[in-house]
């Protein structure tokens, strides 16, 4: 990393809580820069501006983002980015489900300051971070595990179309909101369904539900269109 600061990019909506990761960056790494963003549409913005991002801190509950579906959103769209999960849910099965899904640390936002900056040096110098005493090794049902799995090839344009089938959102709908014909919209629902090696839109978002946790909204879910 040496020829230029380290950059991190802080996405999280609560400027307070921005506030106390800068600190710890400063506190962590002598020559950085720091980019905060408040919601997953401007850090999709910001990584598209600039790919030379060498750390993404993501909170796993902001504007634009159910359950899992960032970090999903994420990982598909810059696999090559290290992320640290931070949320106010230090639950270790949603811990075990962020390394999973392809974070390299979890910090609780409850969490002290040089606690922070441990977890930041450790995942640049590439490592695995999470917090003292959570167990990553206990067993995963096959199911679950090939769940995660499927989930984790969707294309990052699947992953938001997946979001708006939870939202109850007819395929004309997502298409406006995604810019793209319908018949598009319909090419990725296929796709997915086939991924996810279920027969419809409603067991695709029930399966989402399940695994990539409960924000997936199953309200309305049996929209067809």
């Amino acid at each position: 990393m040496s020829g230029h600061p380290t950059r991190i990019v802080i996405a999280d909506d609560h400027p307070l809580f921005r506030g106390a990761l800068r600190q710890a960056v400063a506190h962590a790494l002598a020559d950085v820069t720091v980019s905060e963003v408040g919601s997953l549409d401007a850090l999709g913005q910001t990584l598209a501006e600039s790919a030379d991002v060498d750390l993404i801190l993501l909170d796993l509950a902001m504007p634009g983002v159910q359950g899992f579906s960032g970090l999903l959103f994420l990982r598909a769209a810059h696999p090559e980015l290290p992320v640290i999960v931070v949320s106010a849910n230090d639950d270790p099965t949603v811990i075990r489900r962020c390394i999973e899904f392809g974070a390299l640390g979890f910090l609780p936002k409850t969490a002290e300051v040089a606690q922070m900056g441990d977890a930041i040096k450790a995942v640049l110098d590439g490592g695995v971070w999470t917090p003292p005493g959570i167990d990553l090794s206990a067993p995963v049902d096959h199911e679950t595990a090939d769940m995660v799995r499927r989930l984790s090839t969707l294309t990052p344009q699947q992953v938001r179309v997946l979001m708006m089938l939870s939202e109850g959102l007819l395929n004309k709908q997502i298409a406006y909101e995604l810019g793209v014909s319908e018949a598009t919209v319909k090419a990725h629902v296929s796709a997915i369904l086939t991924k996810l090696n279920v027969d419809s839109r409603t067991q695709a978002v029930i399966a989402a539900a399940k695994i990539a946790g409960a924000g997936w909204a199953t309200a309305g879910a049996s929209a067809t269109g």
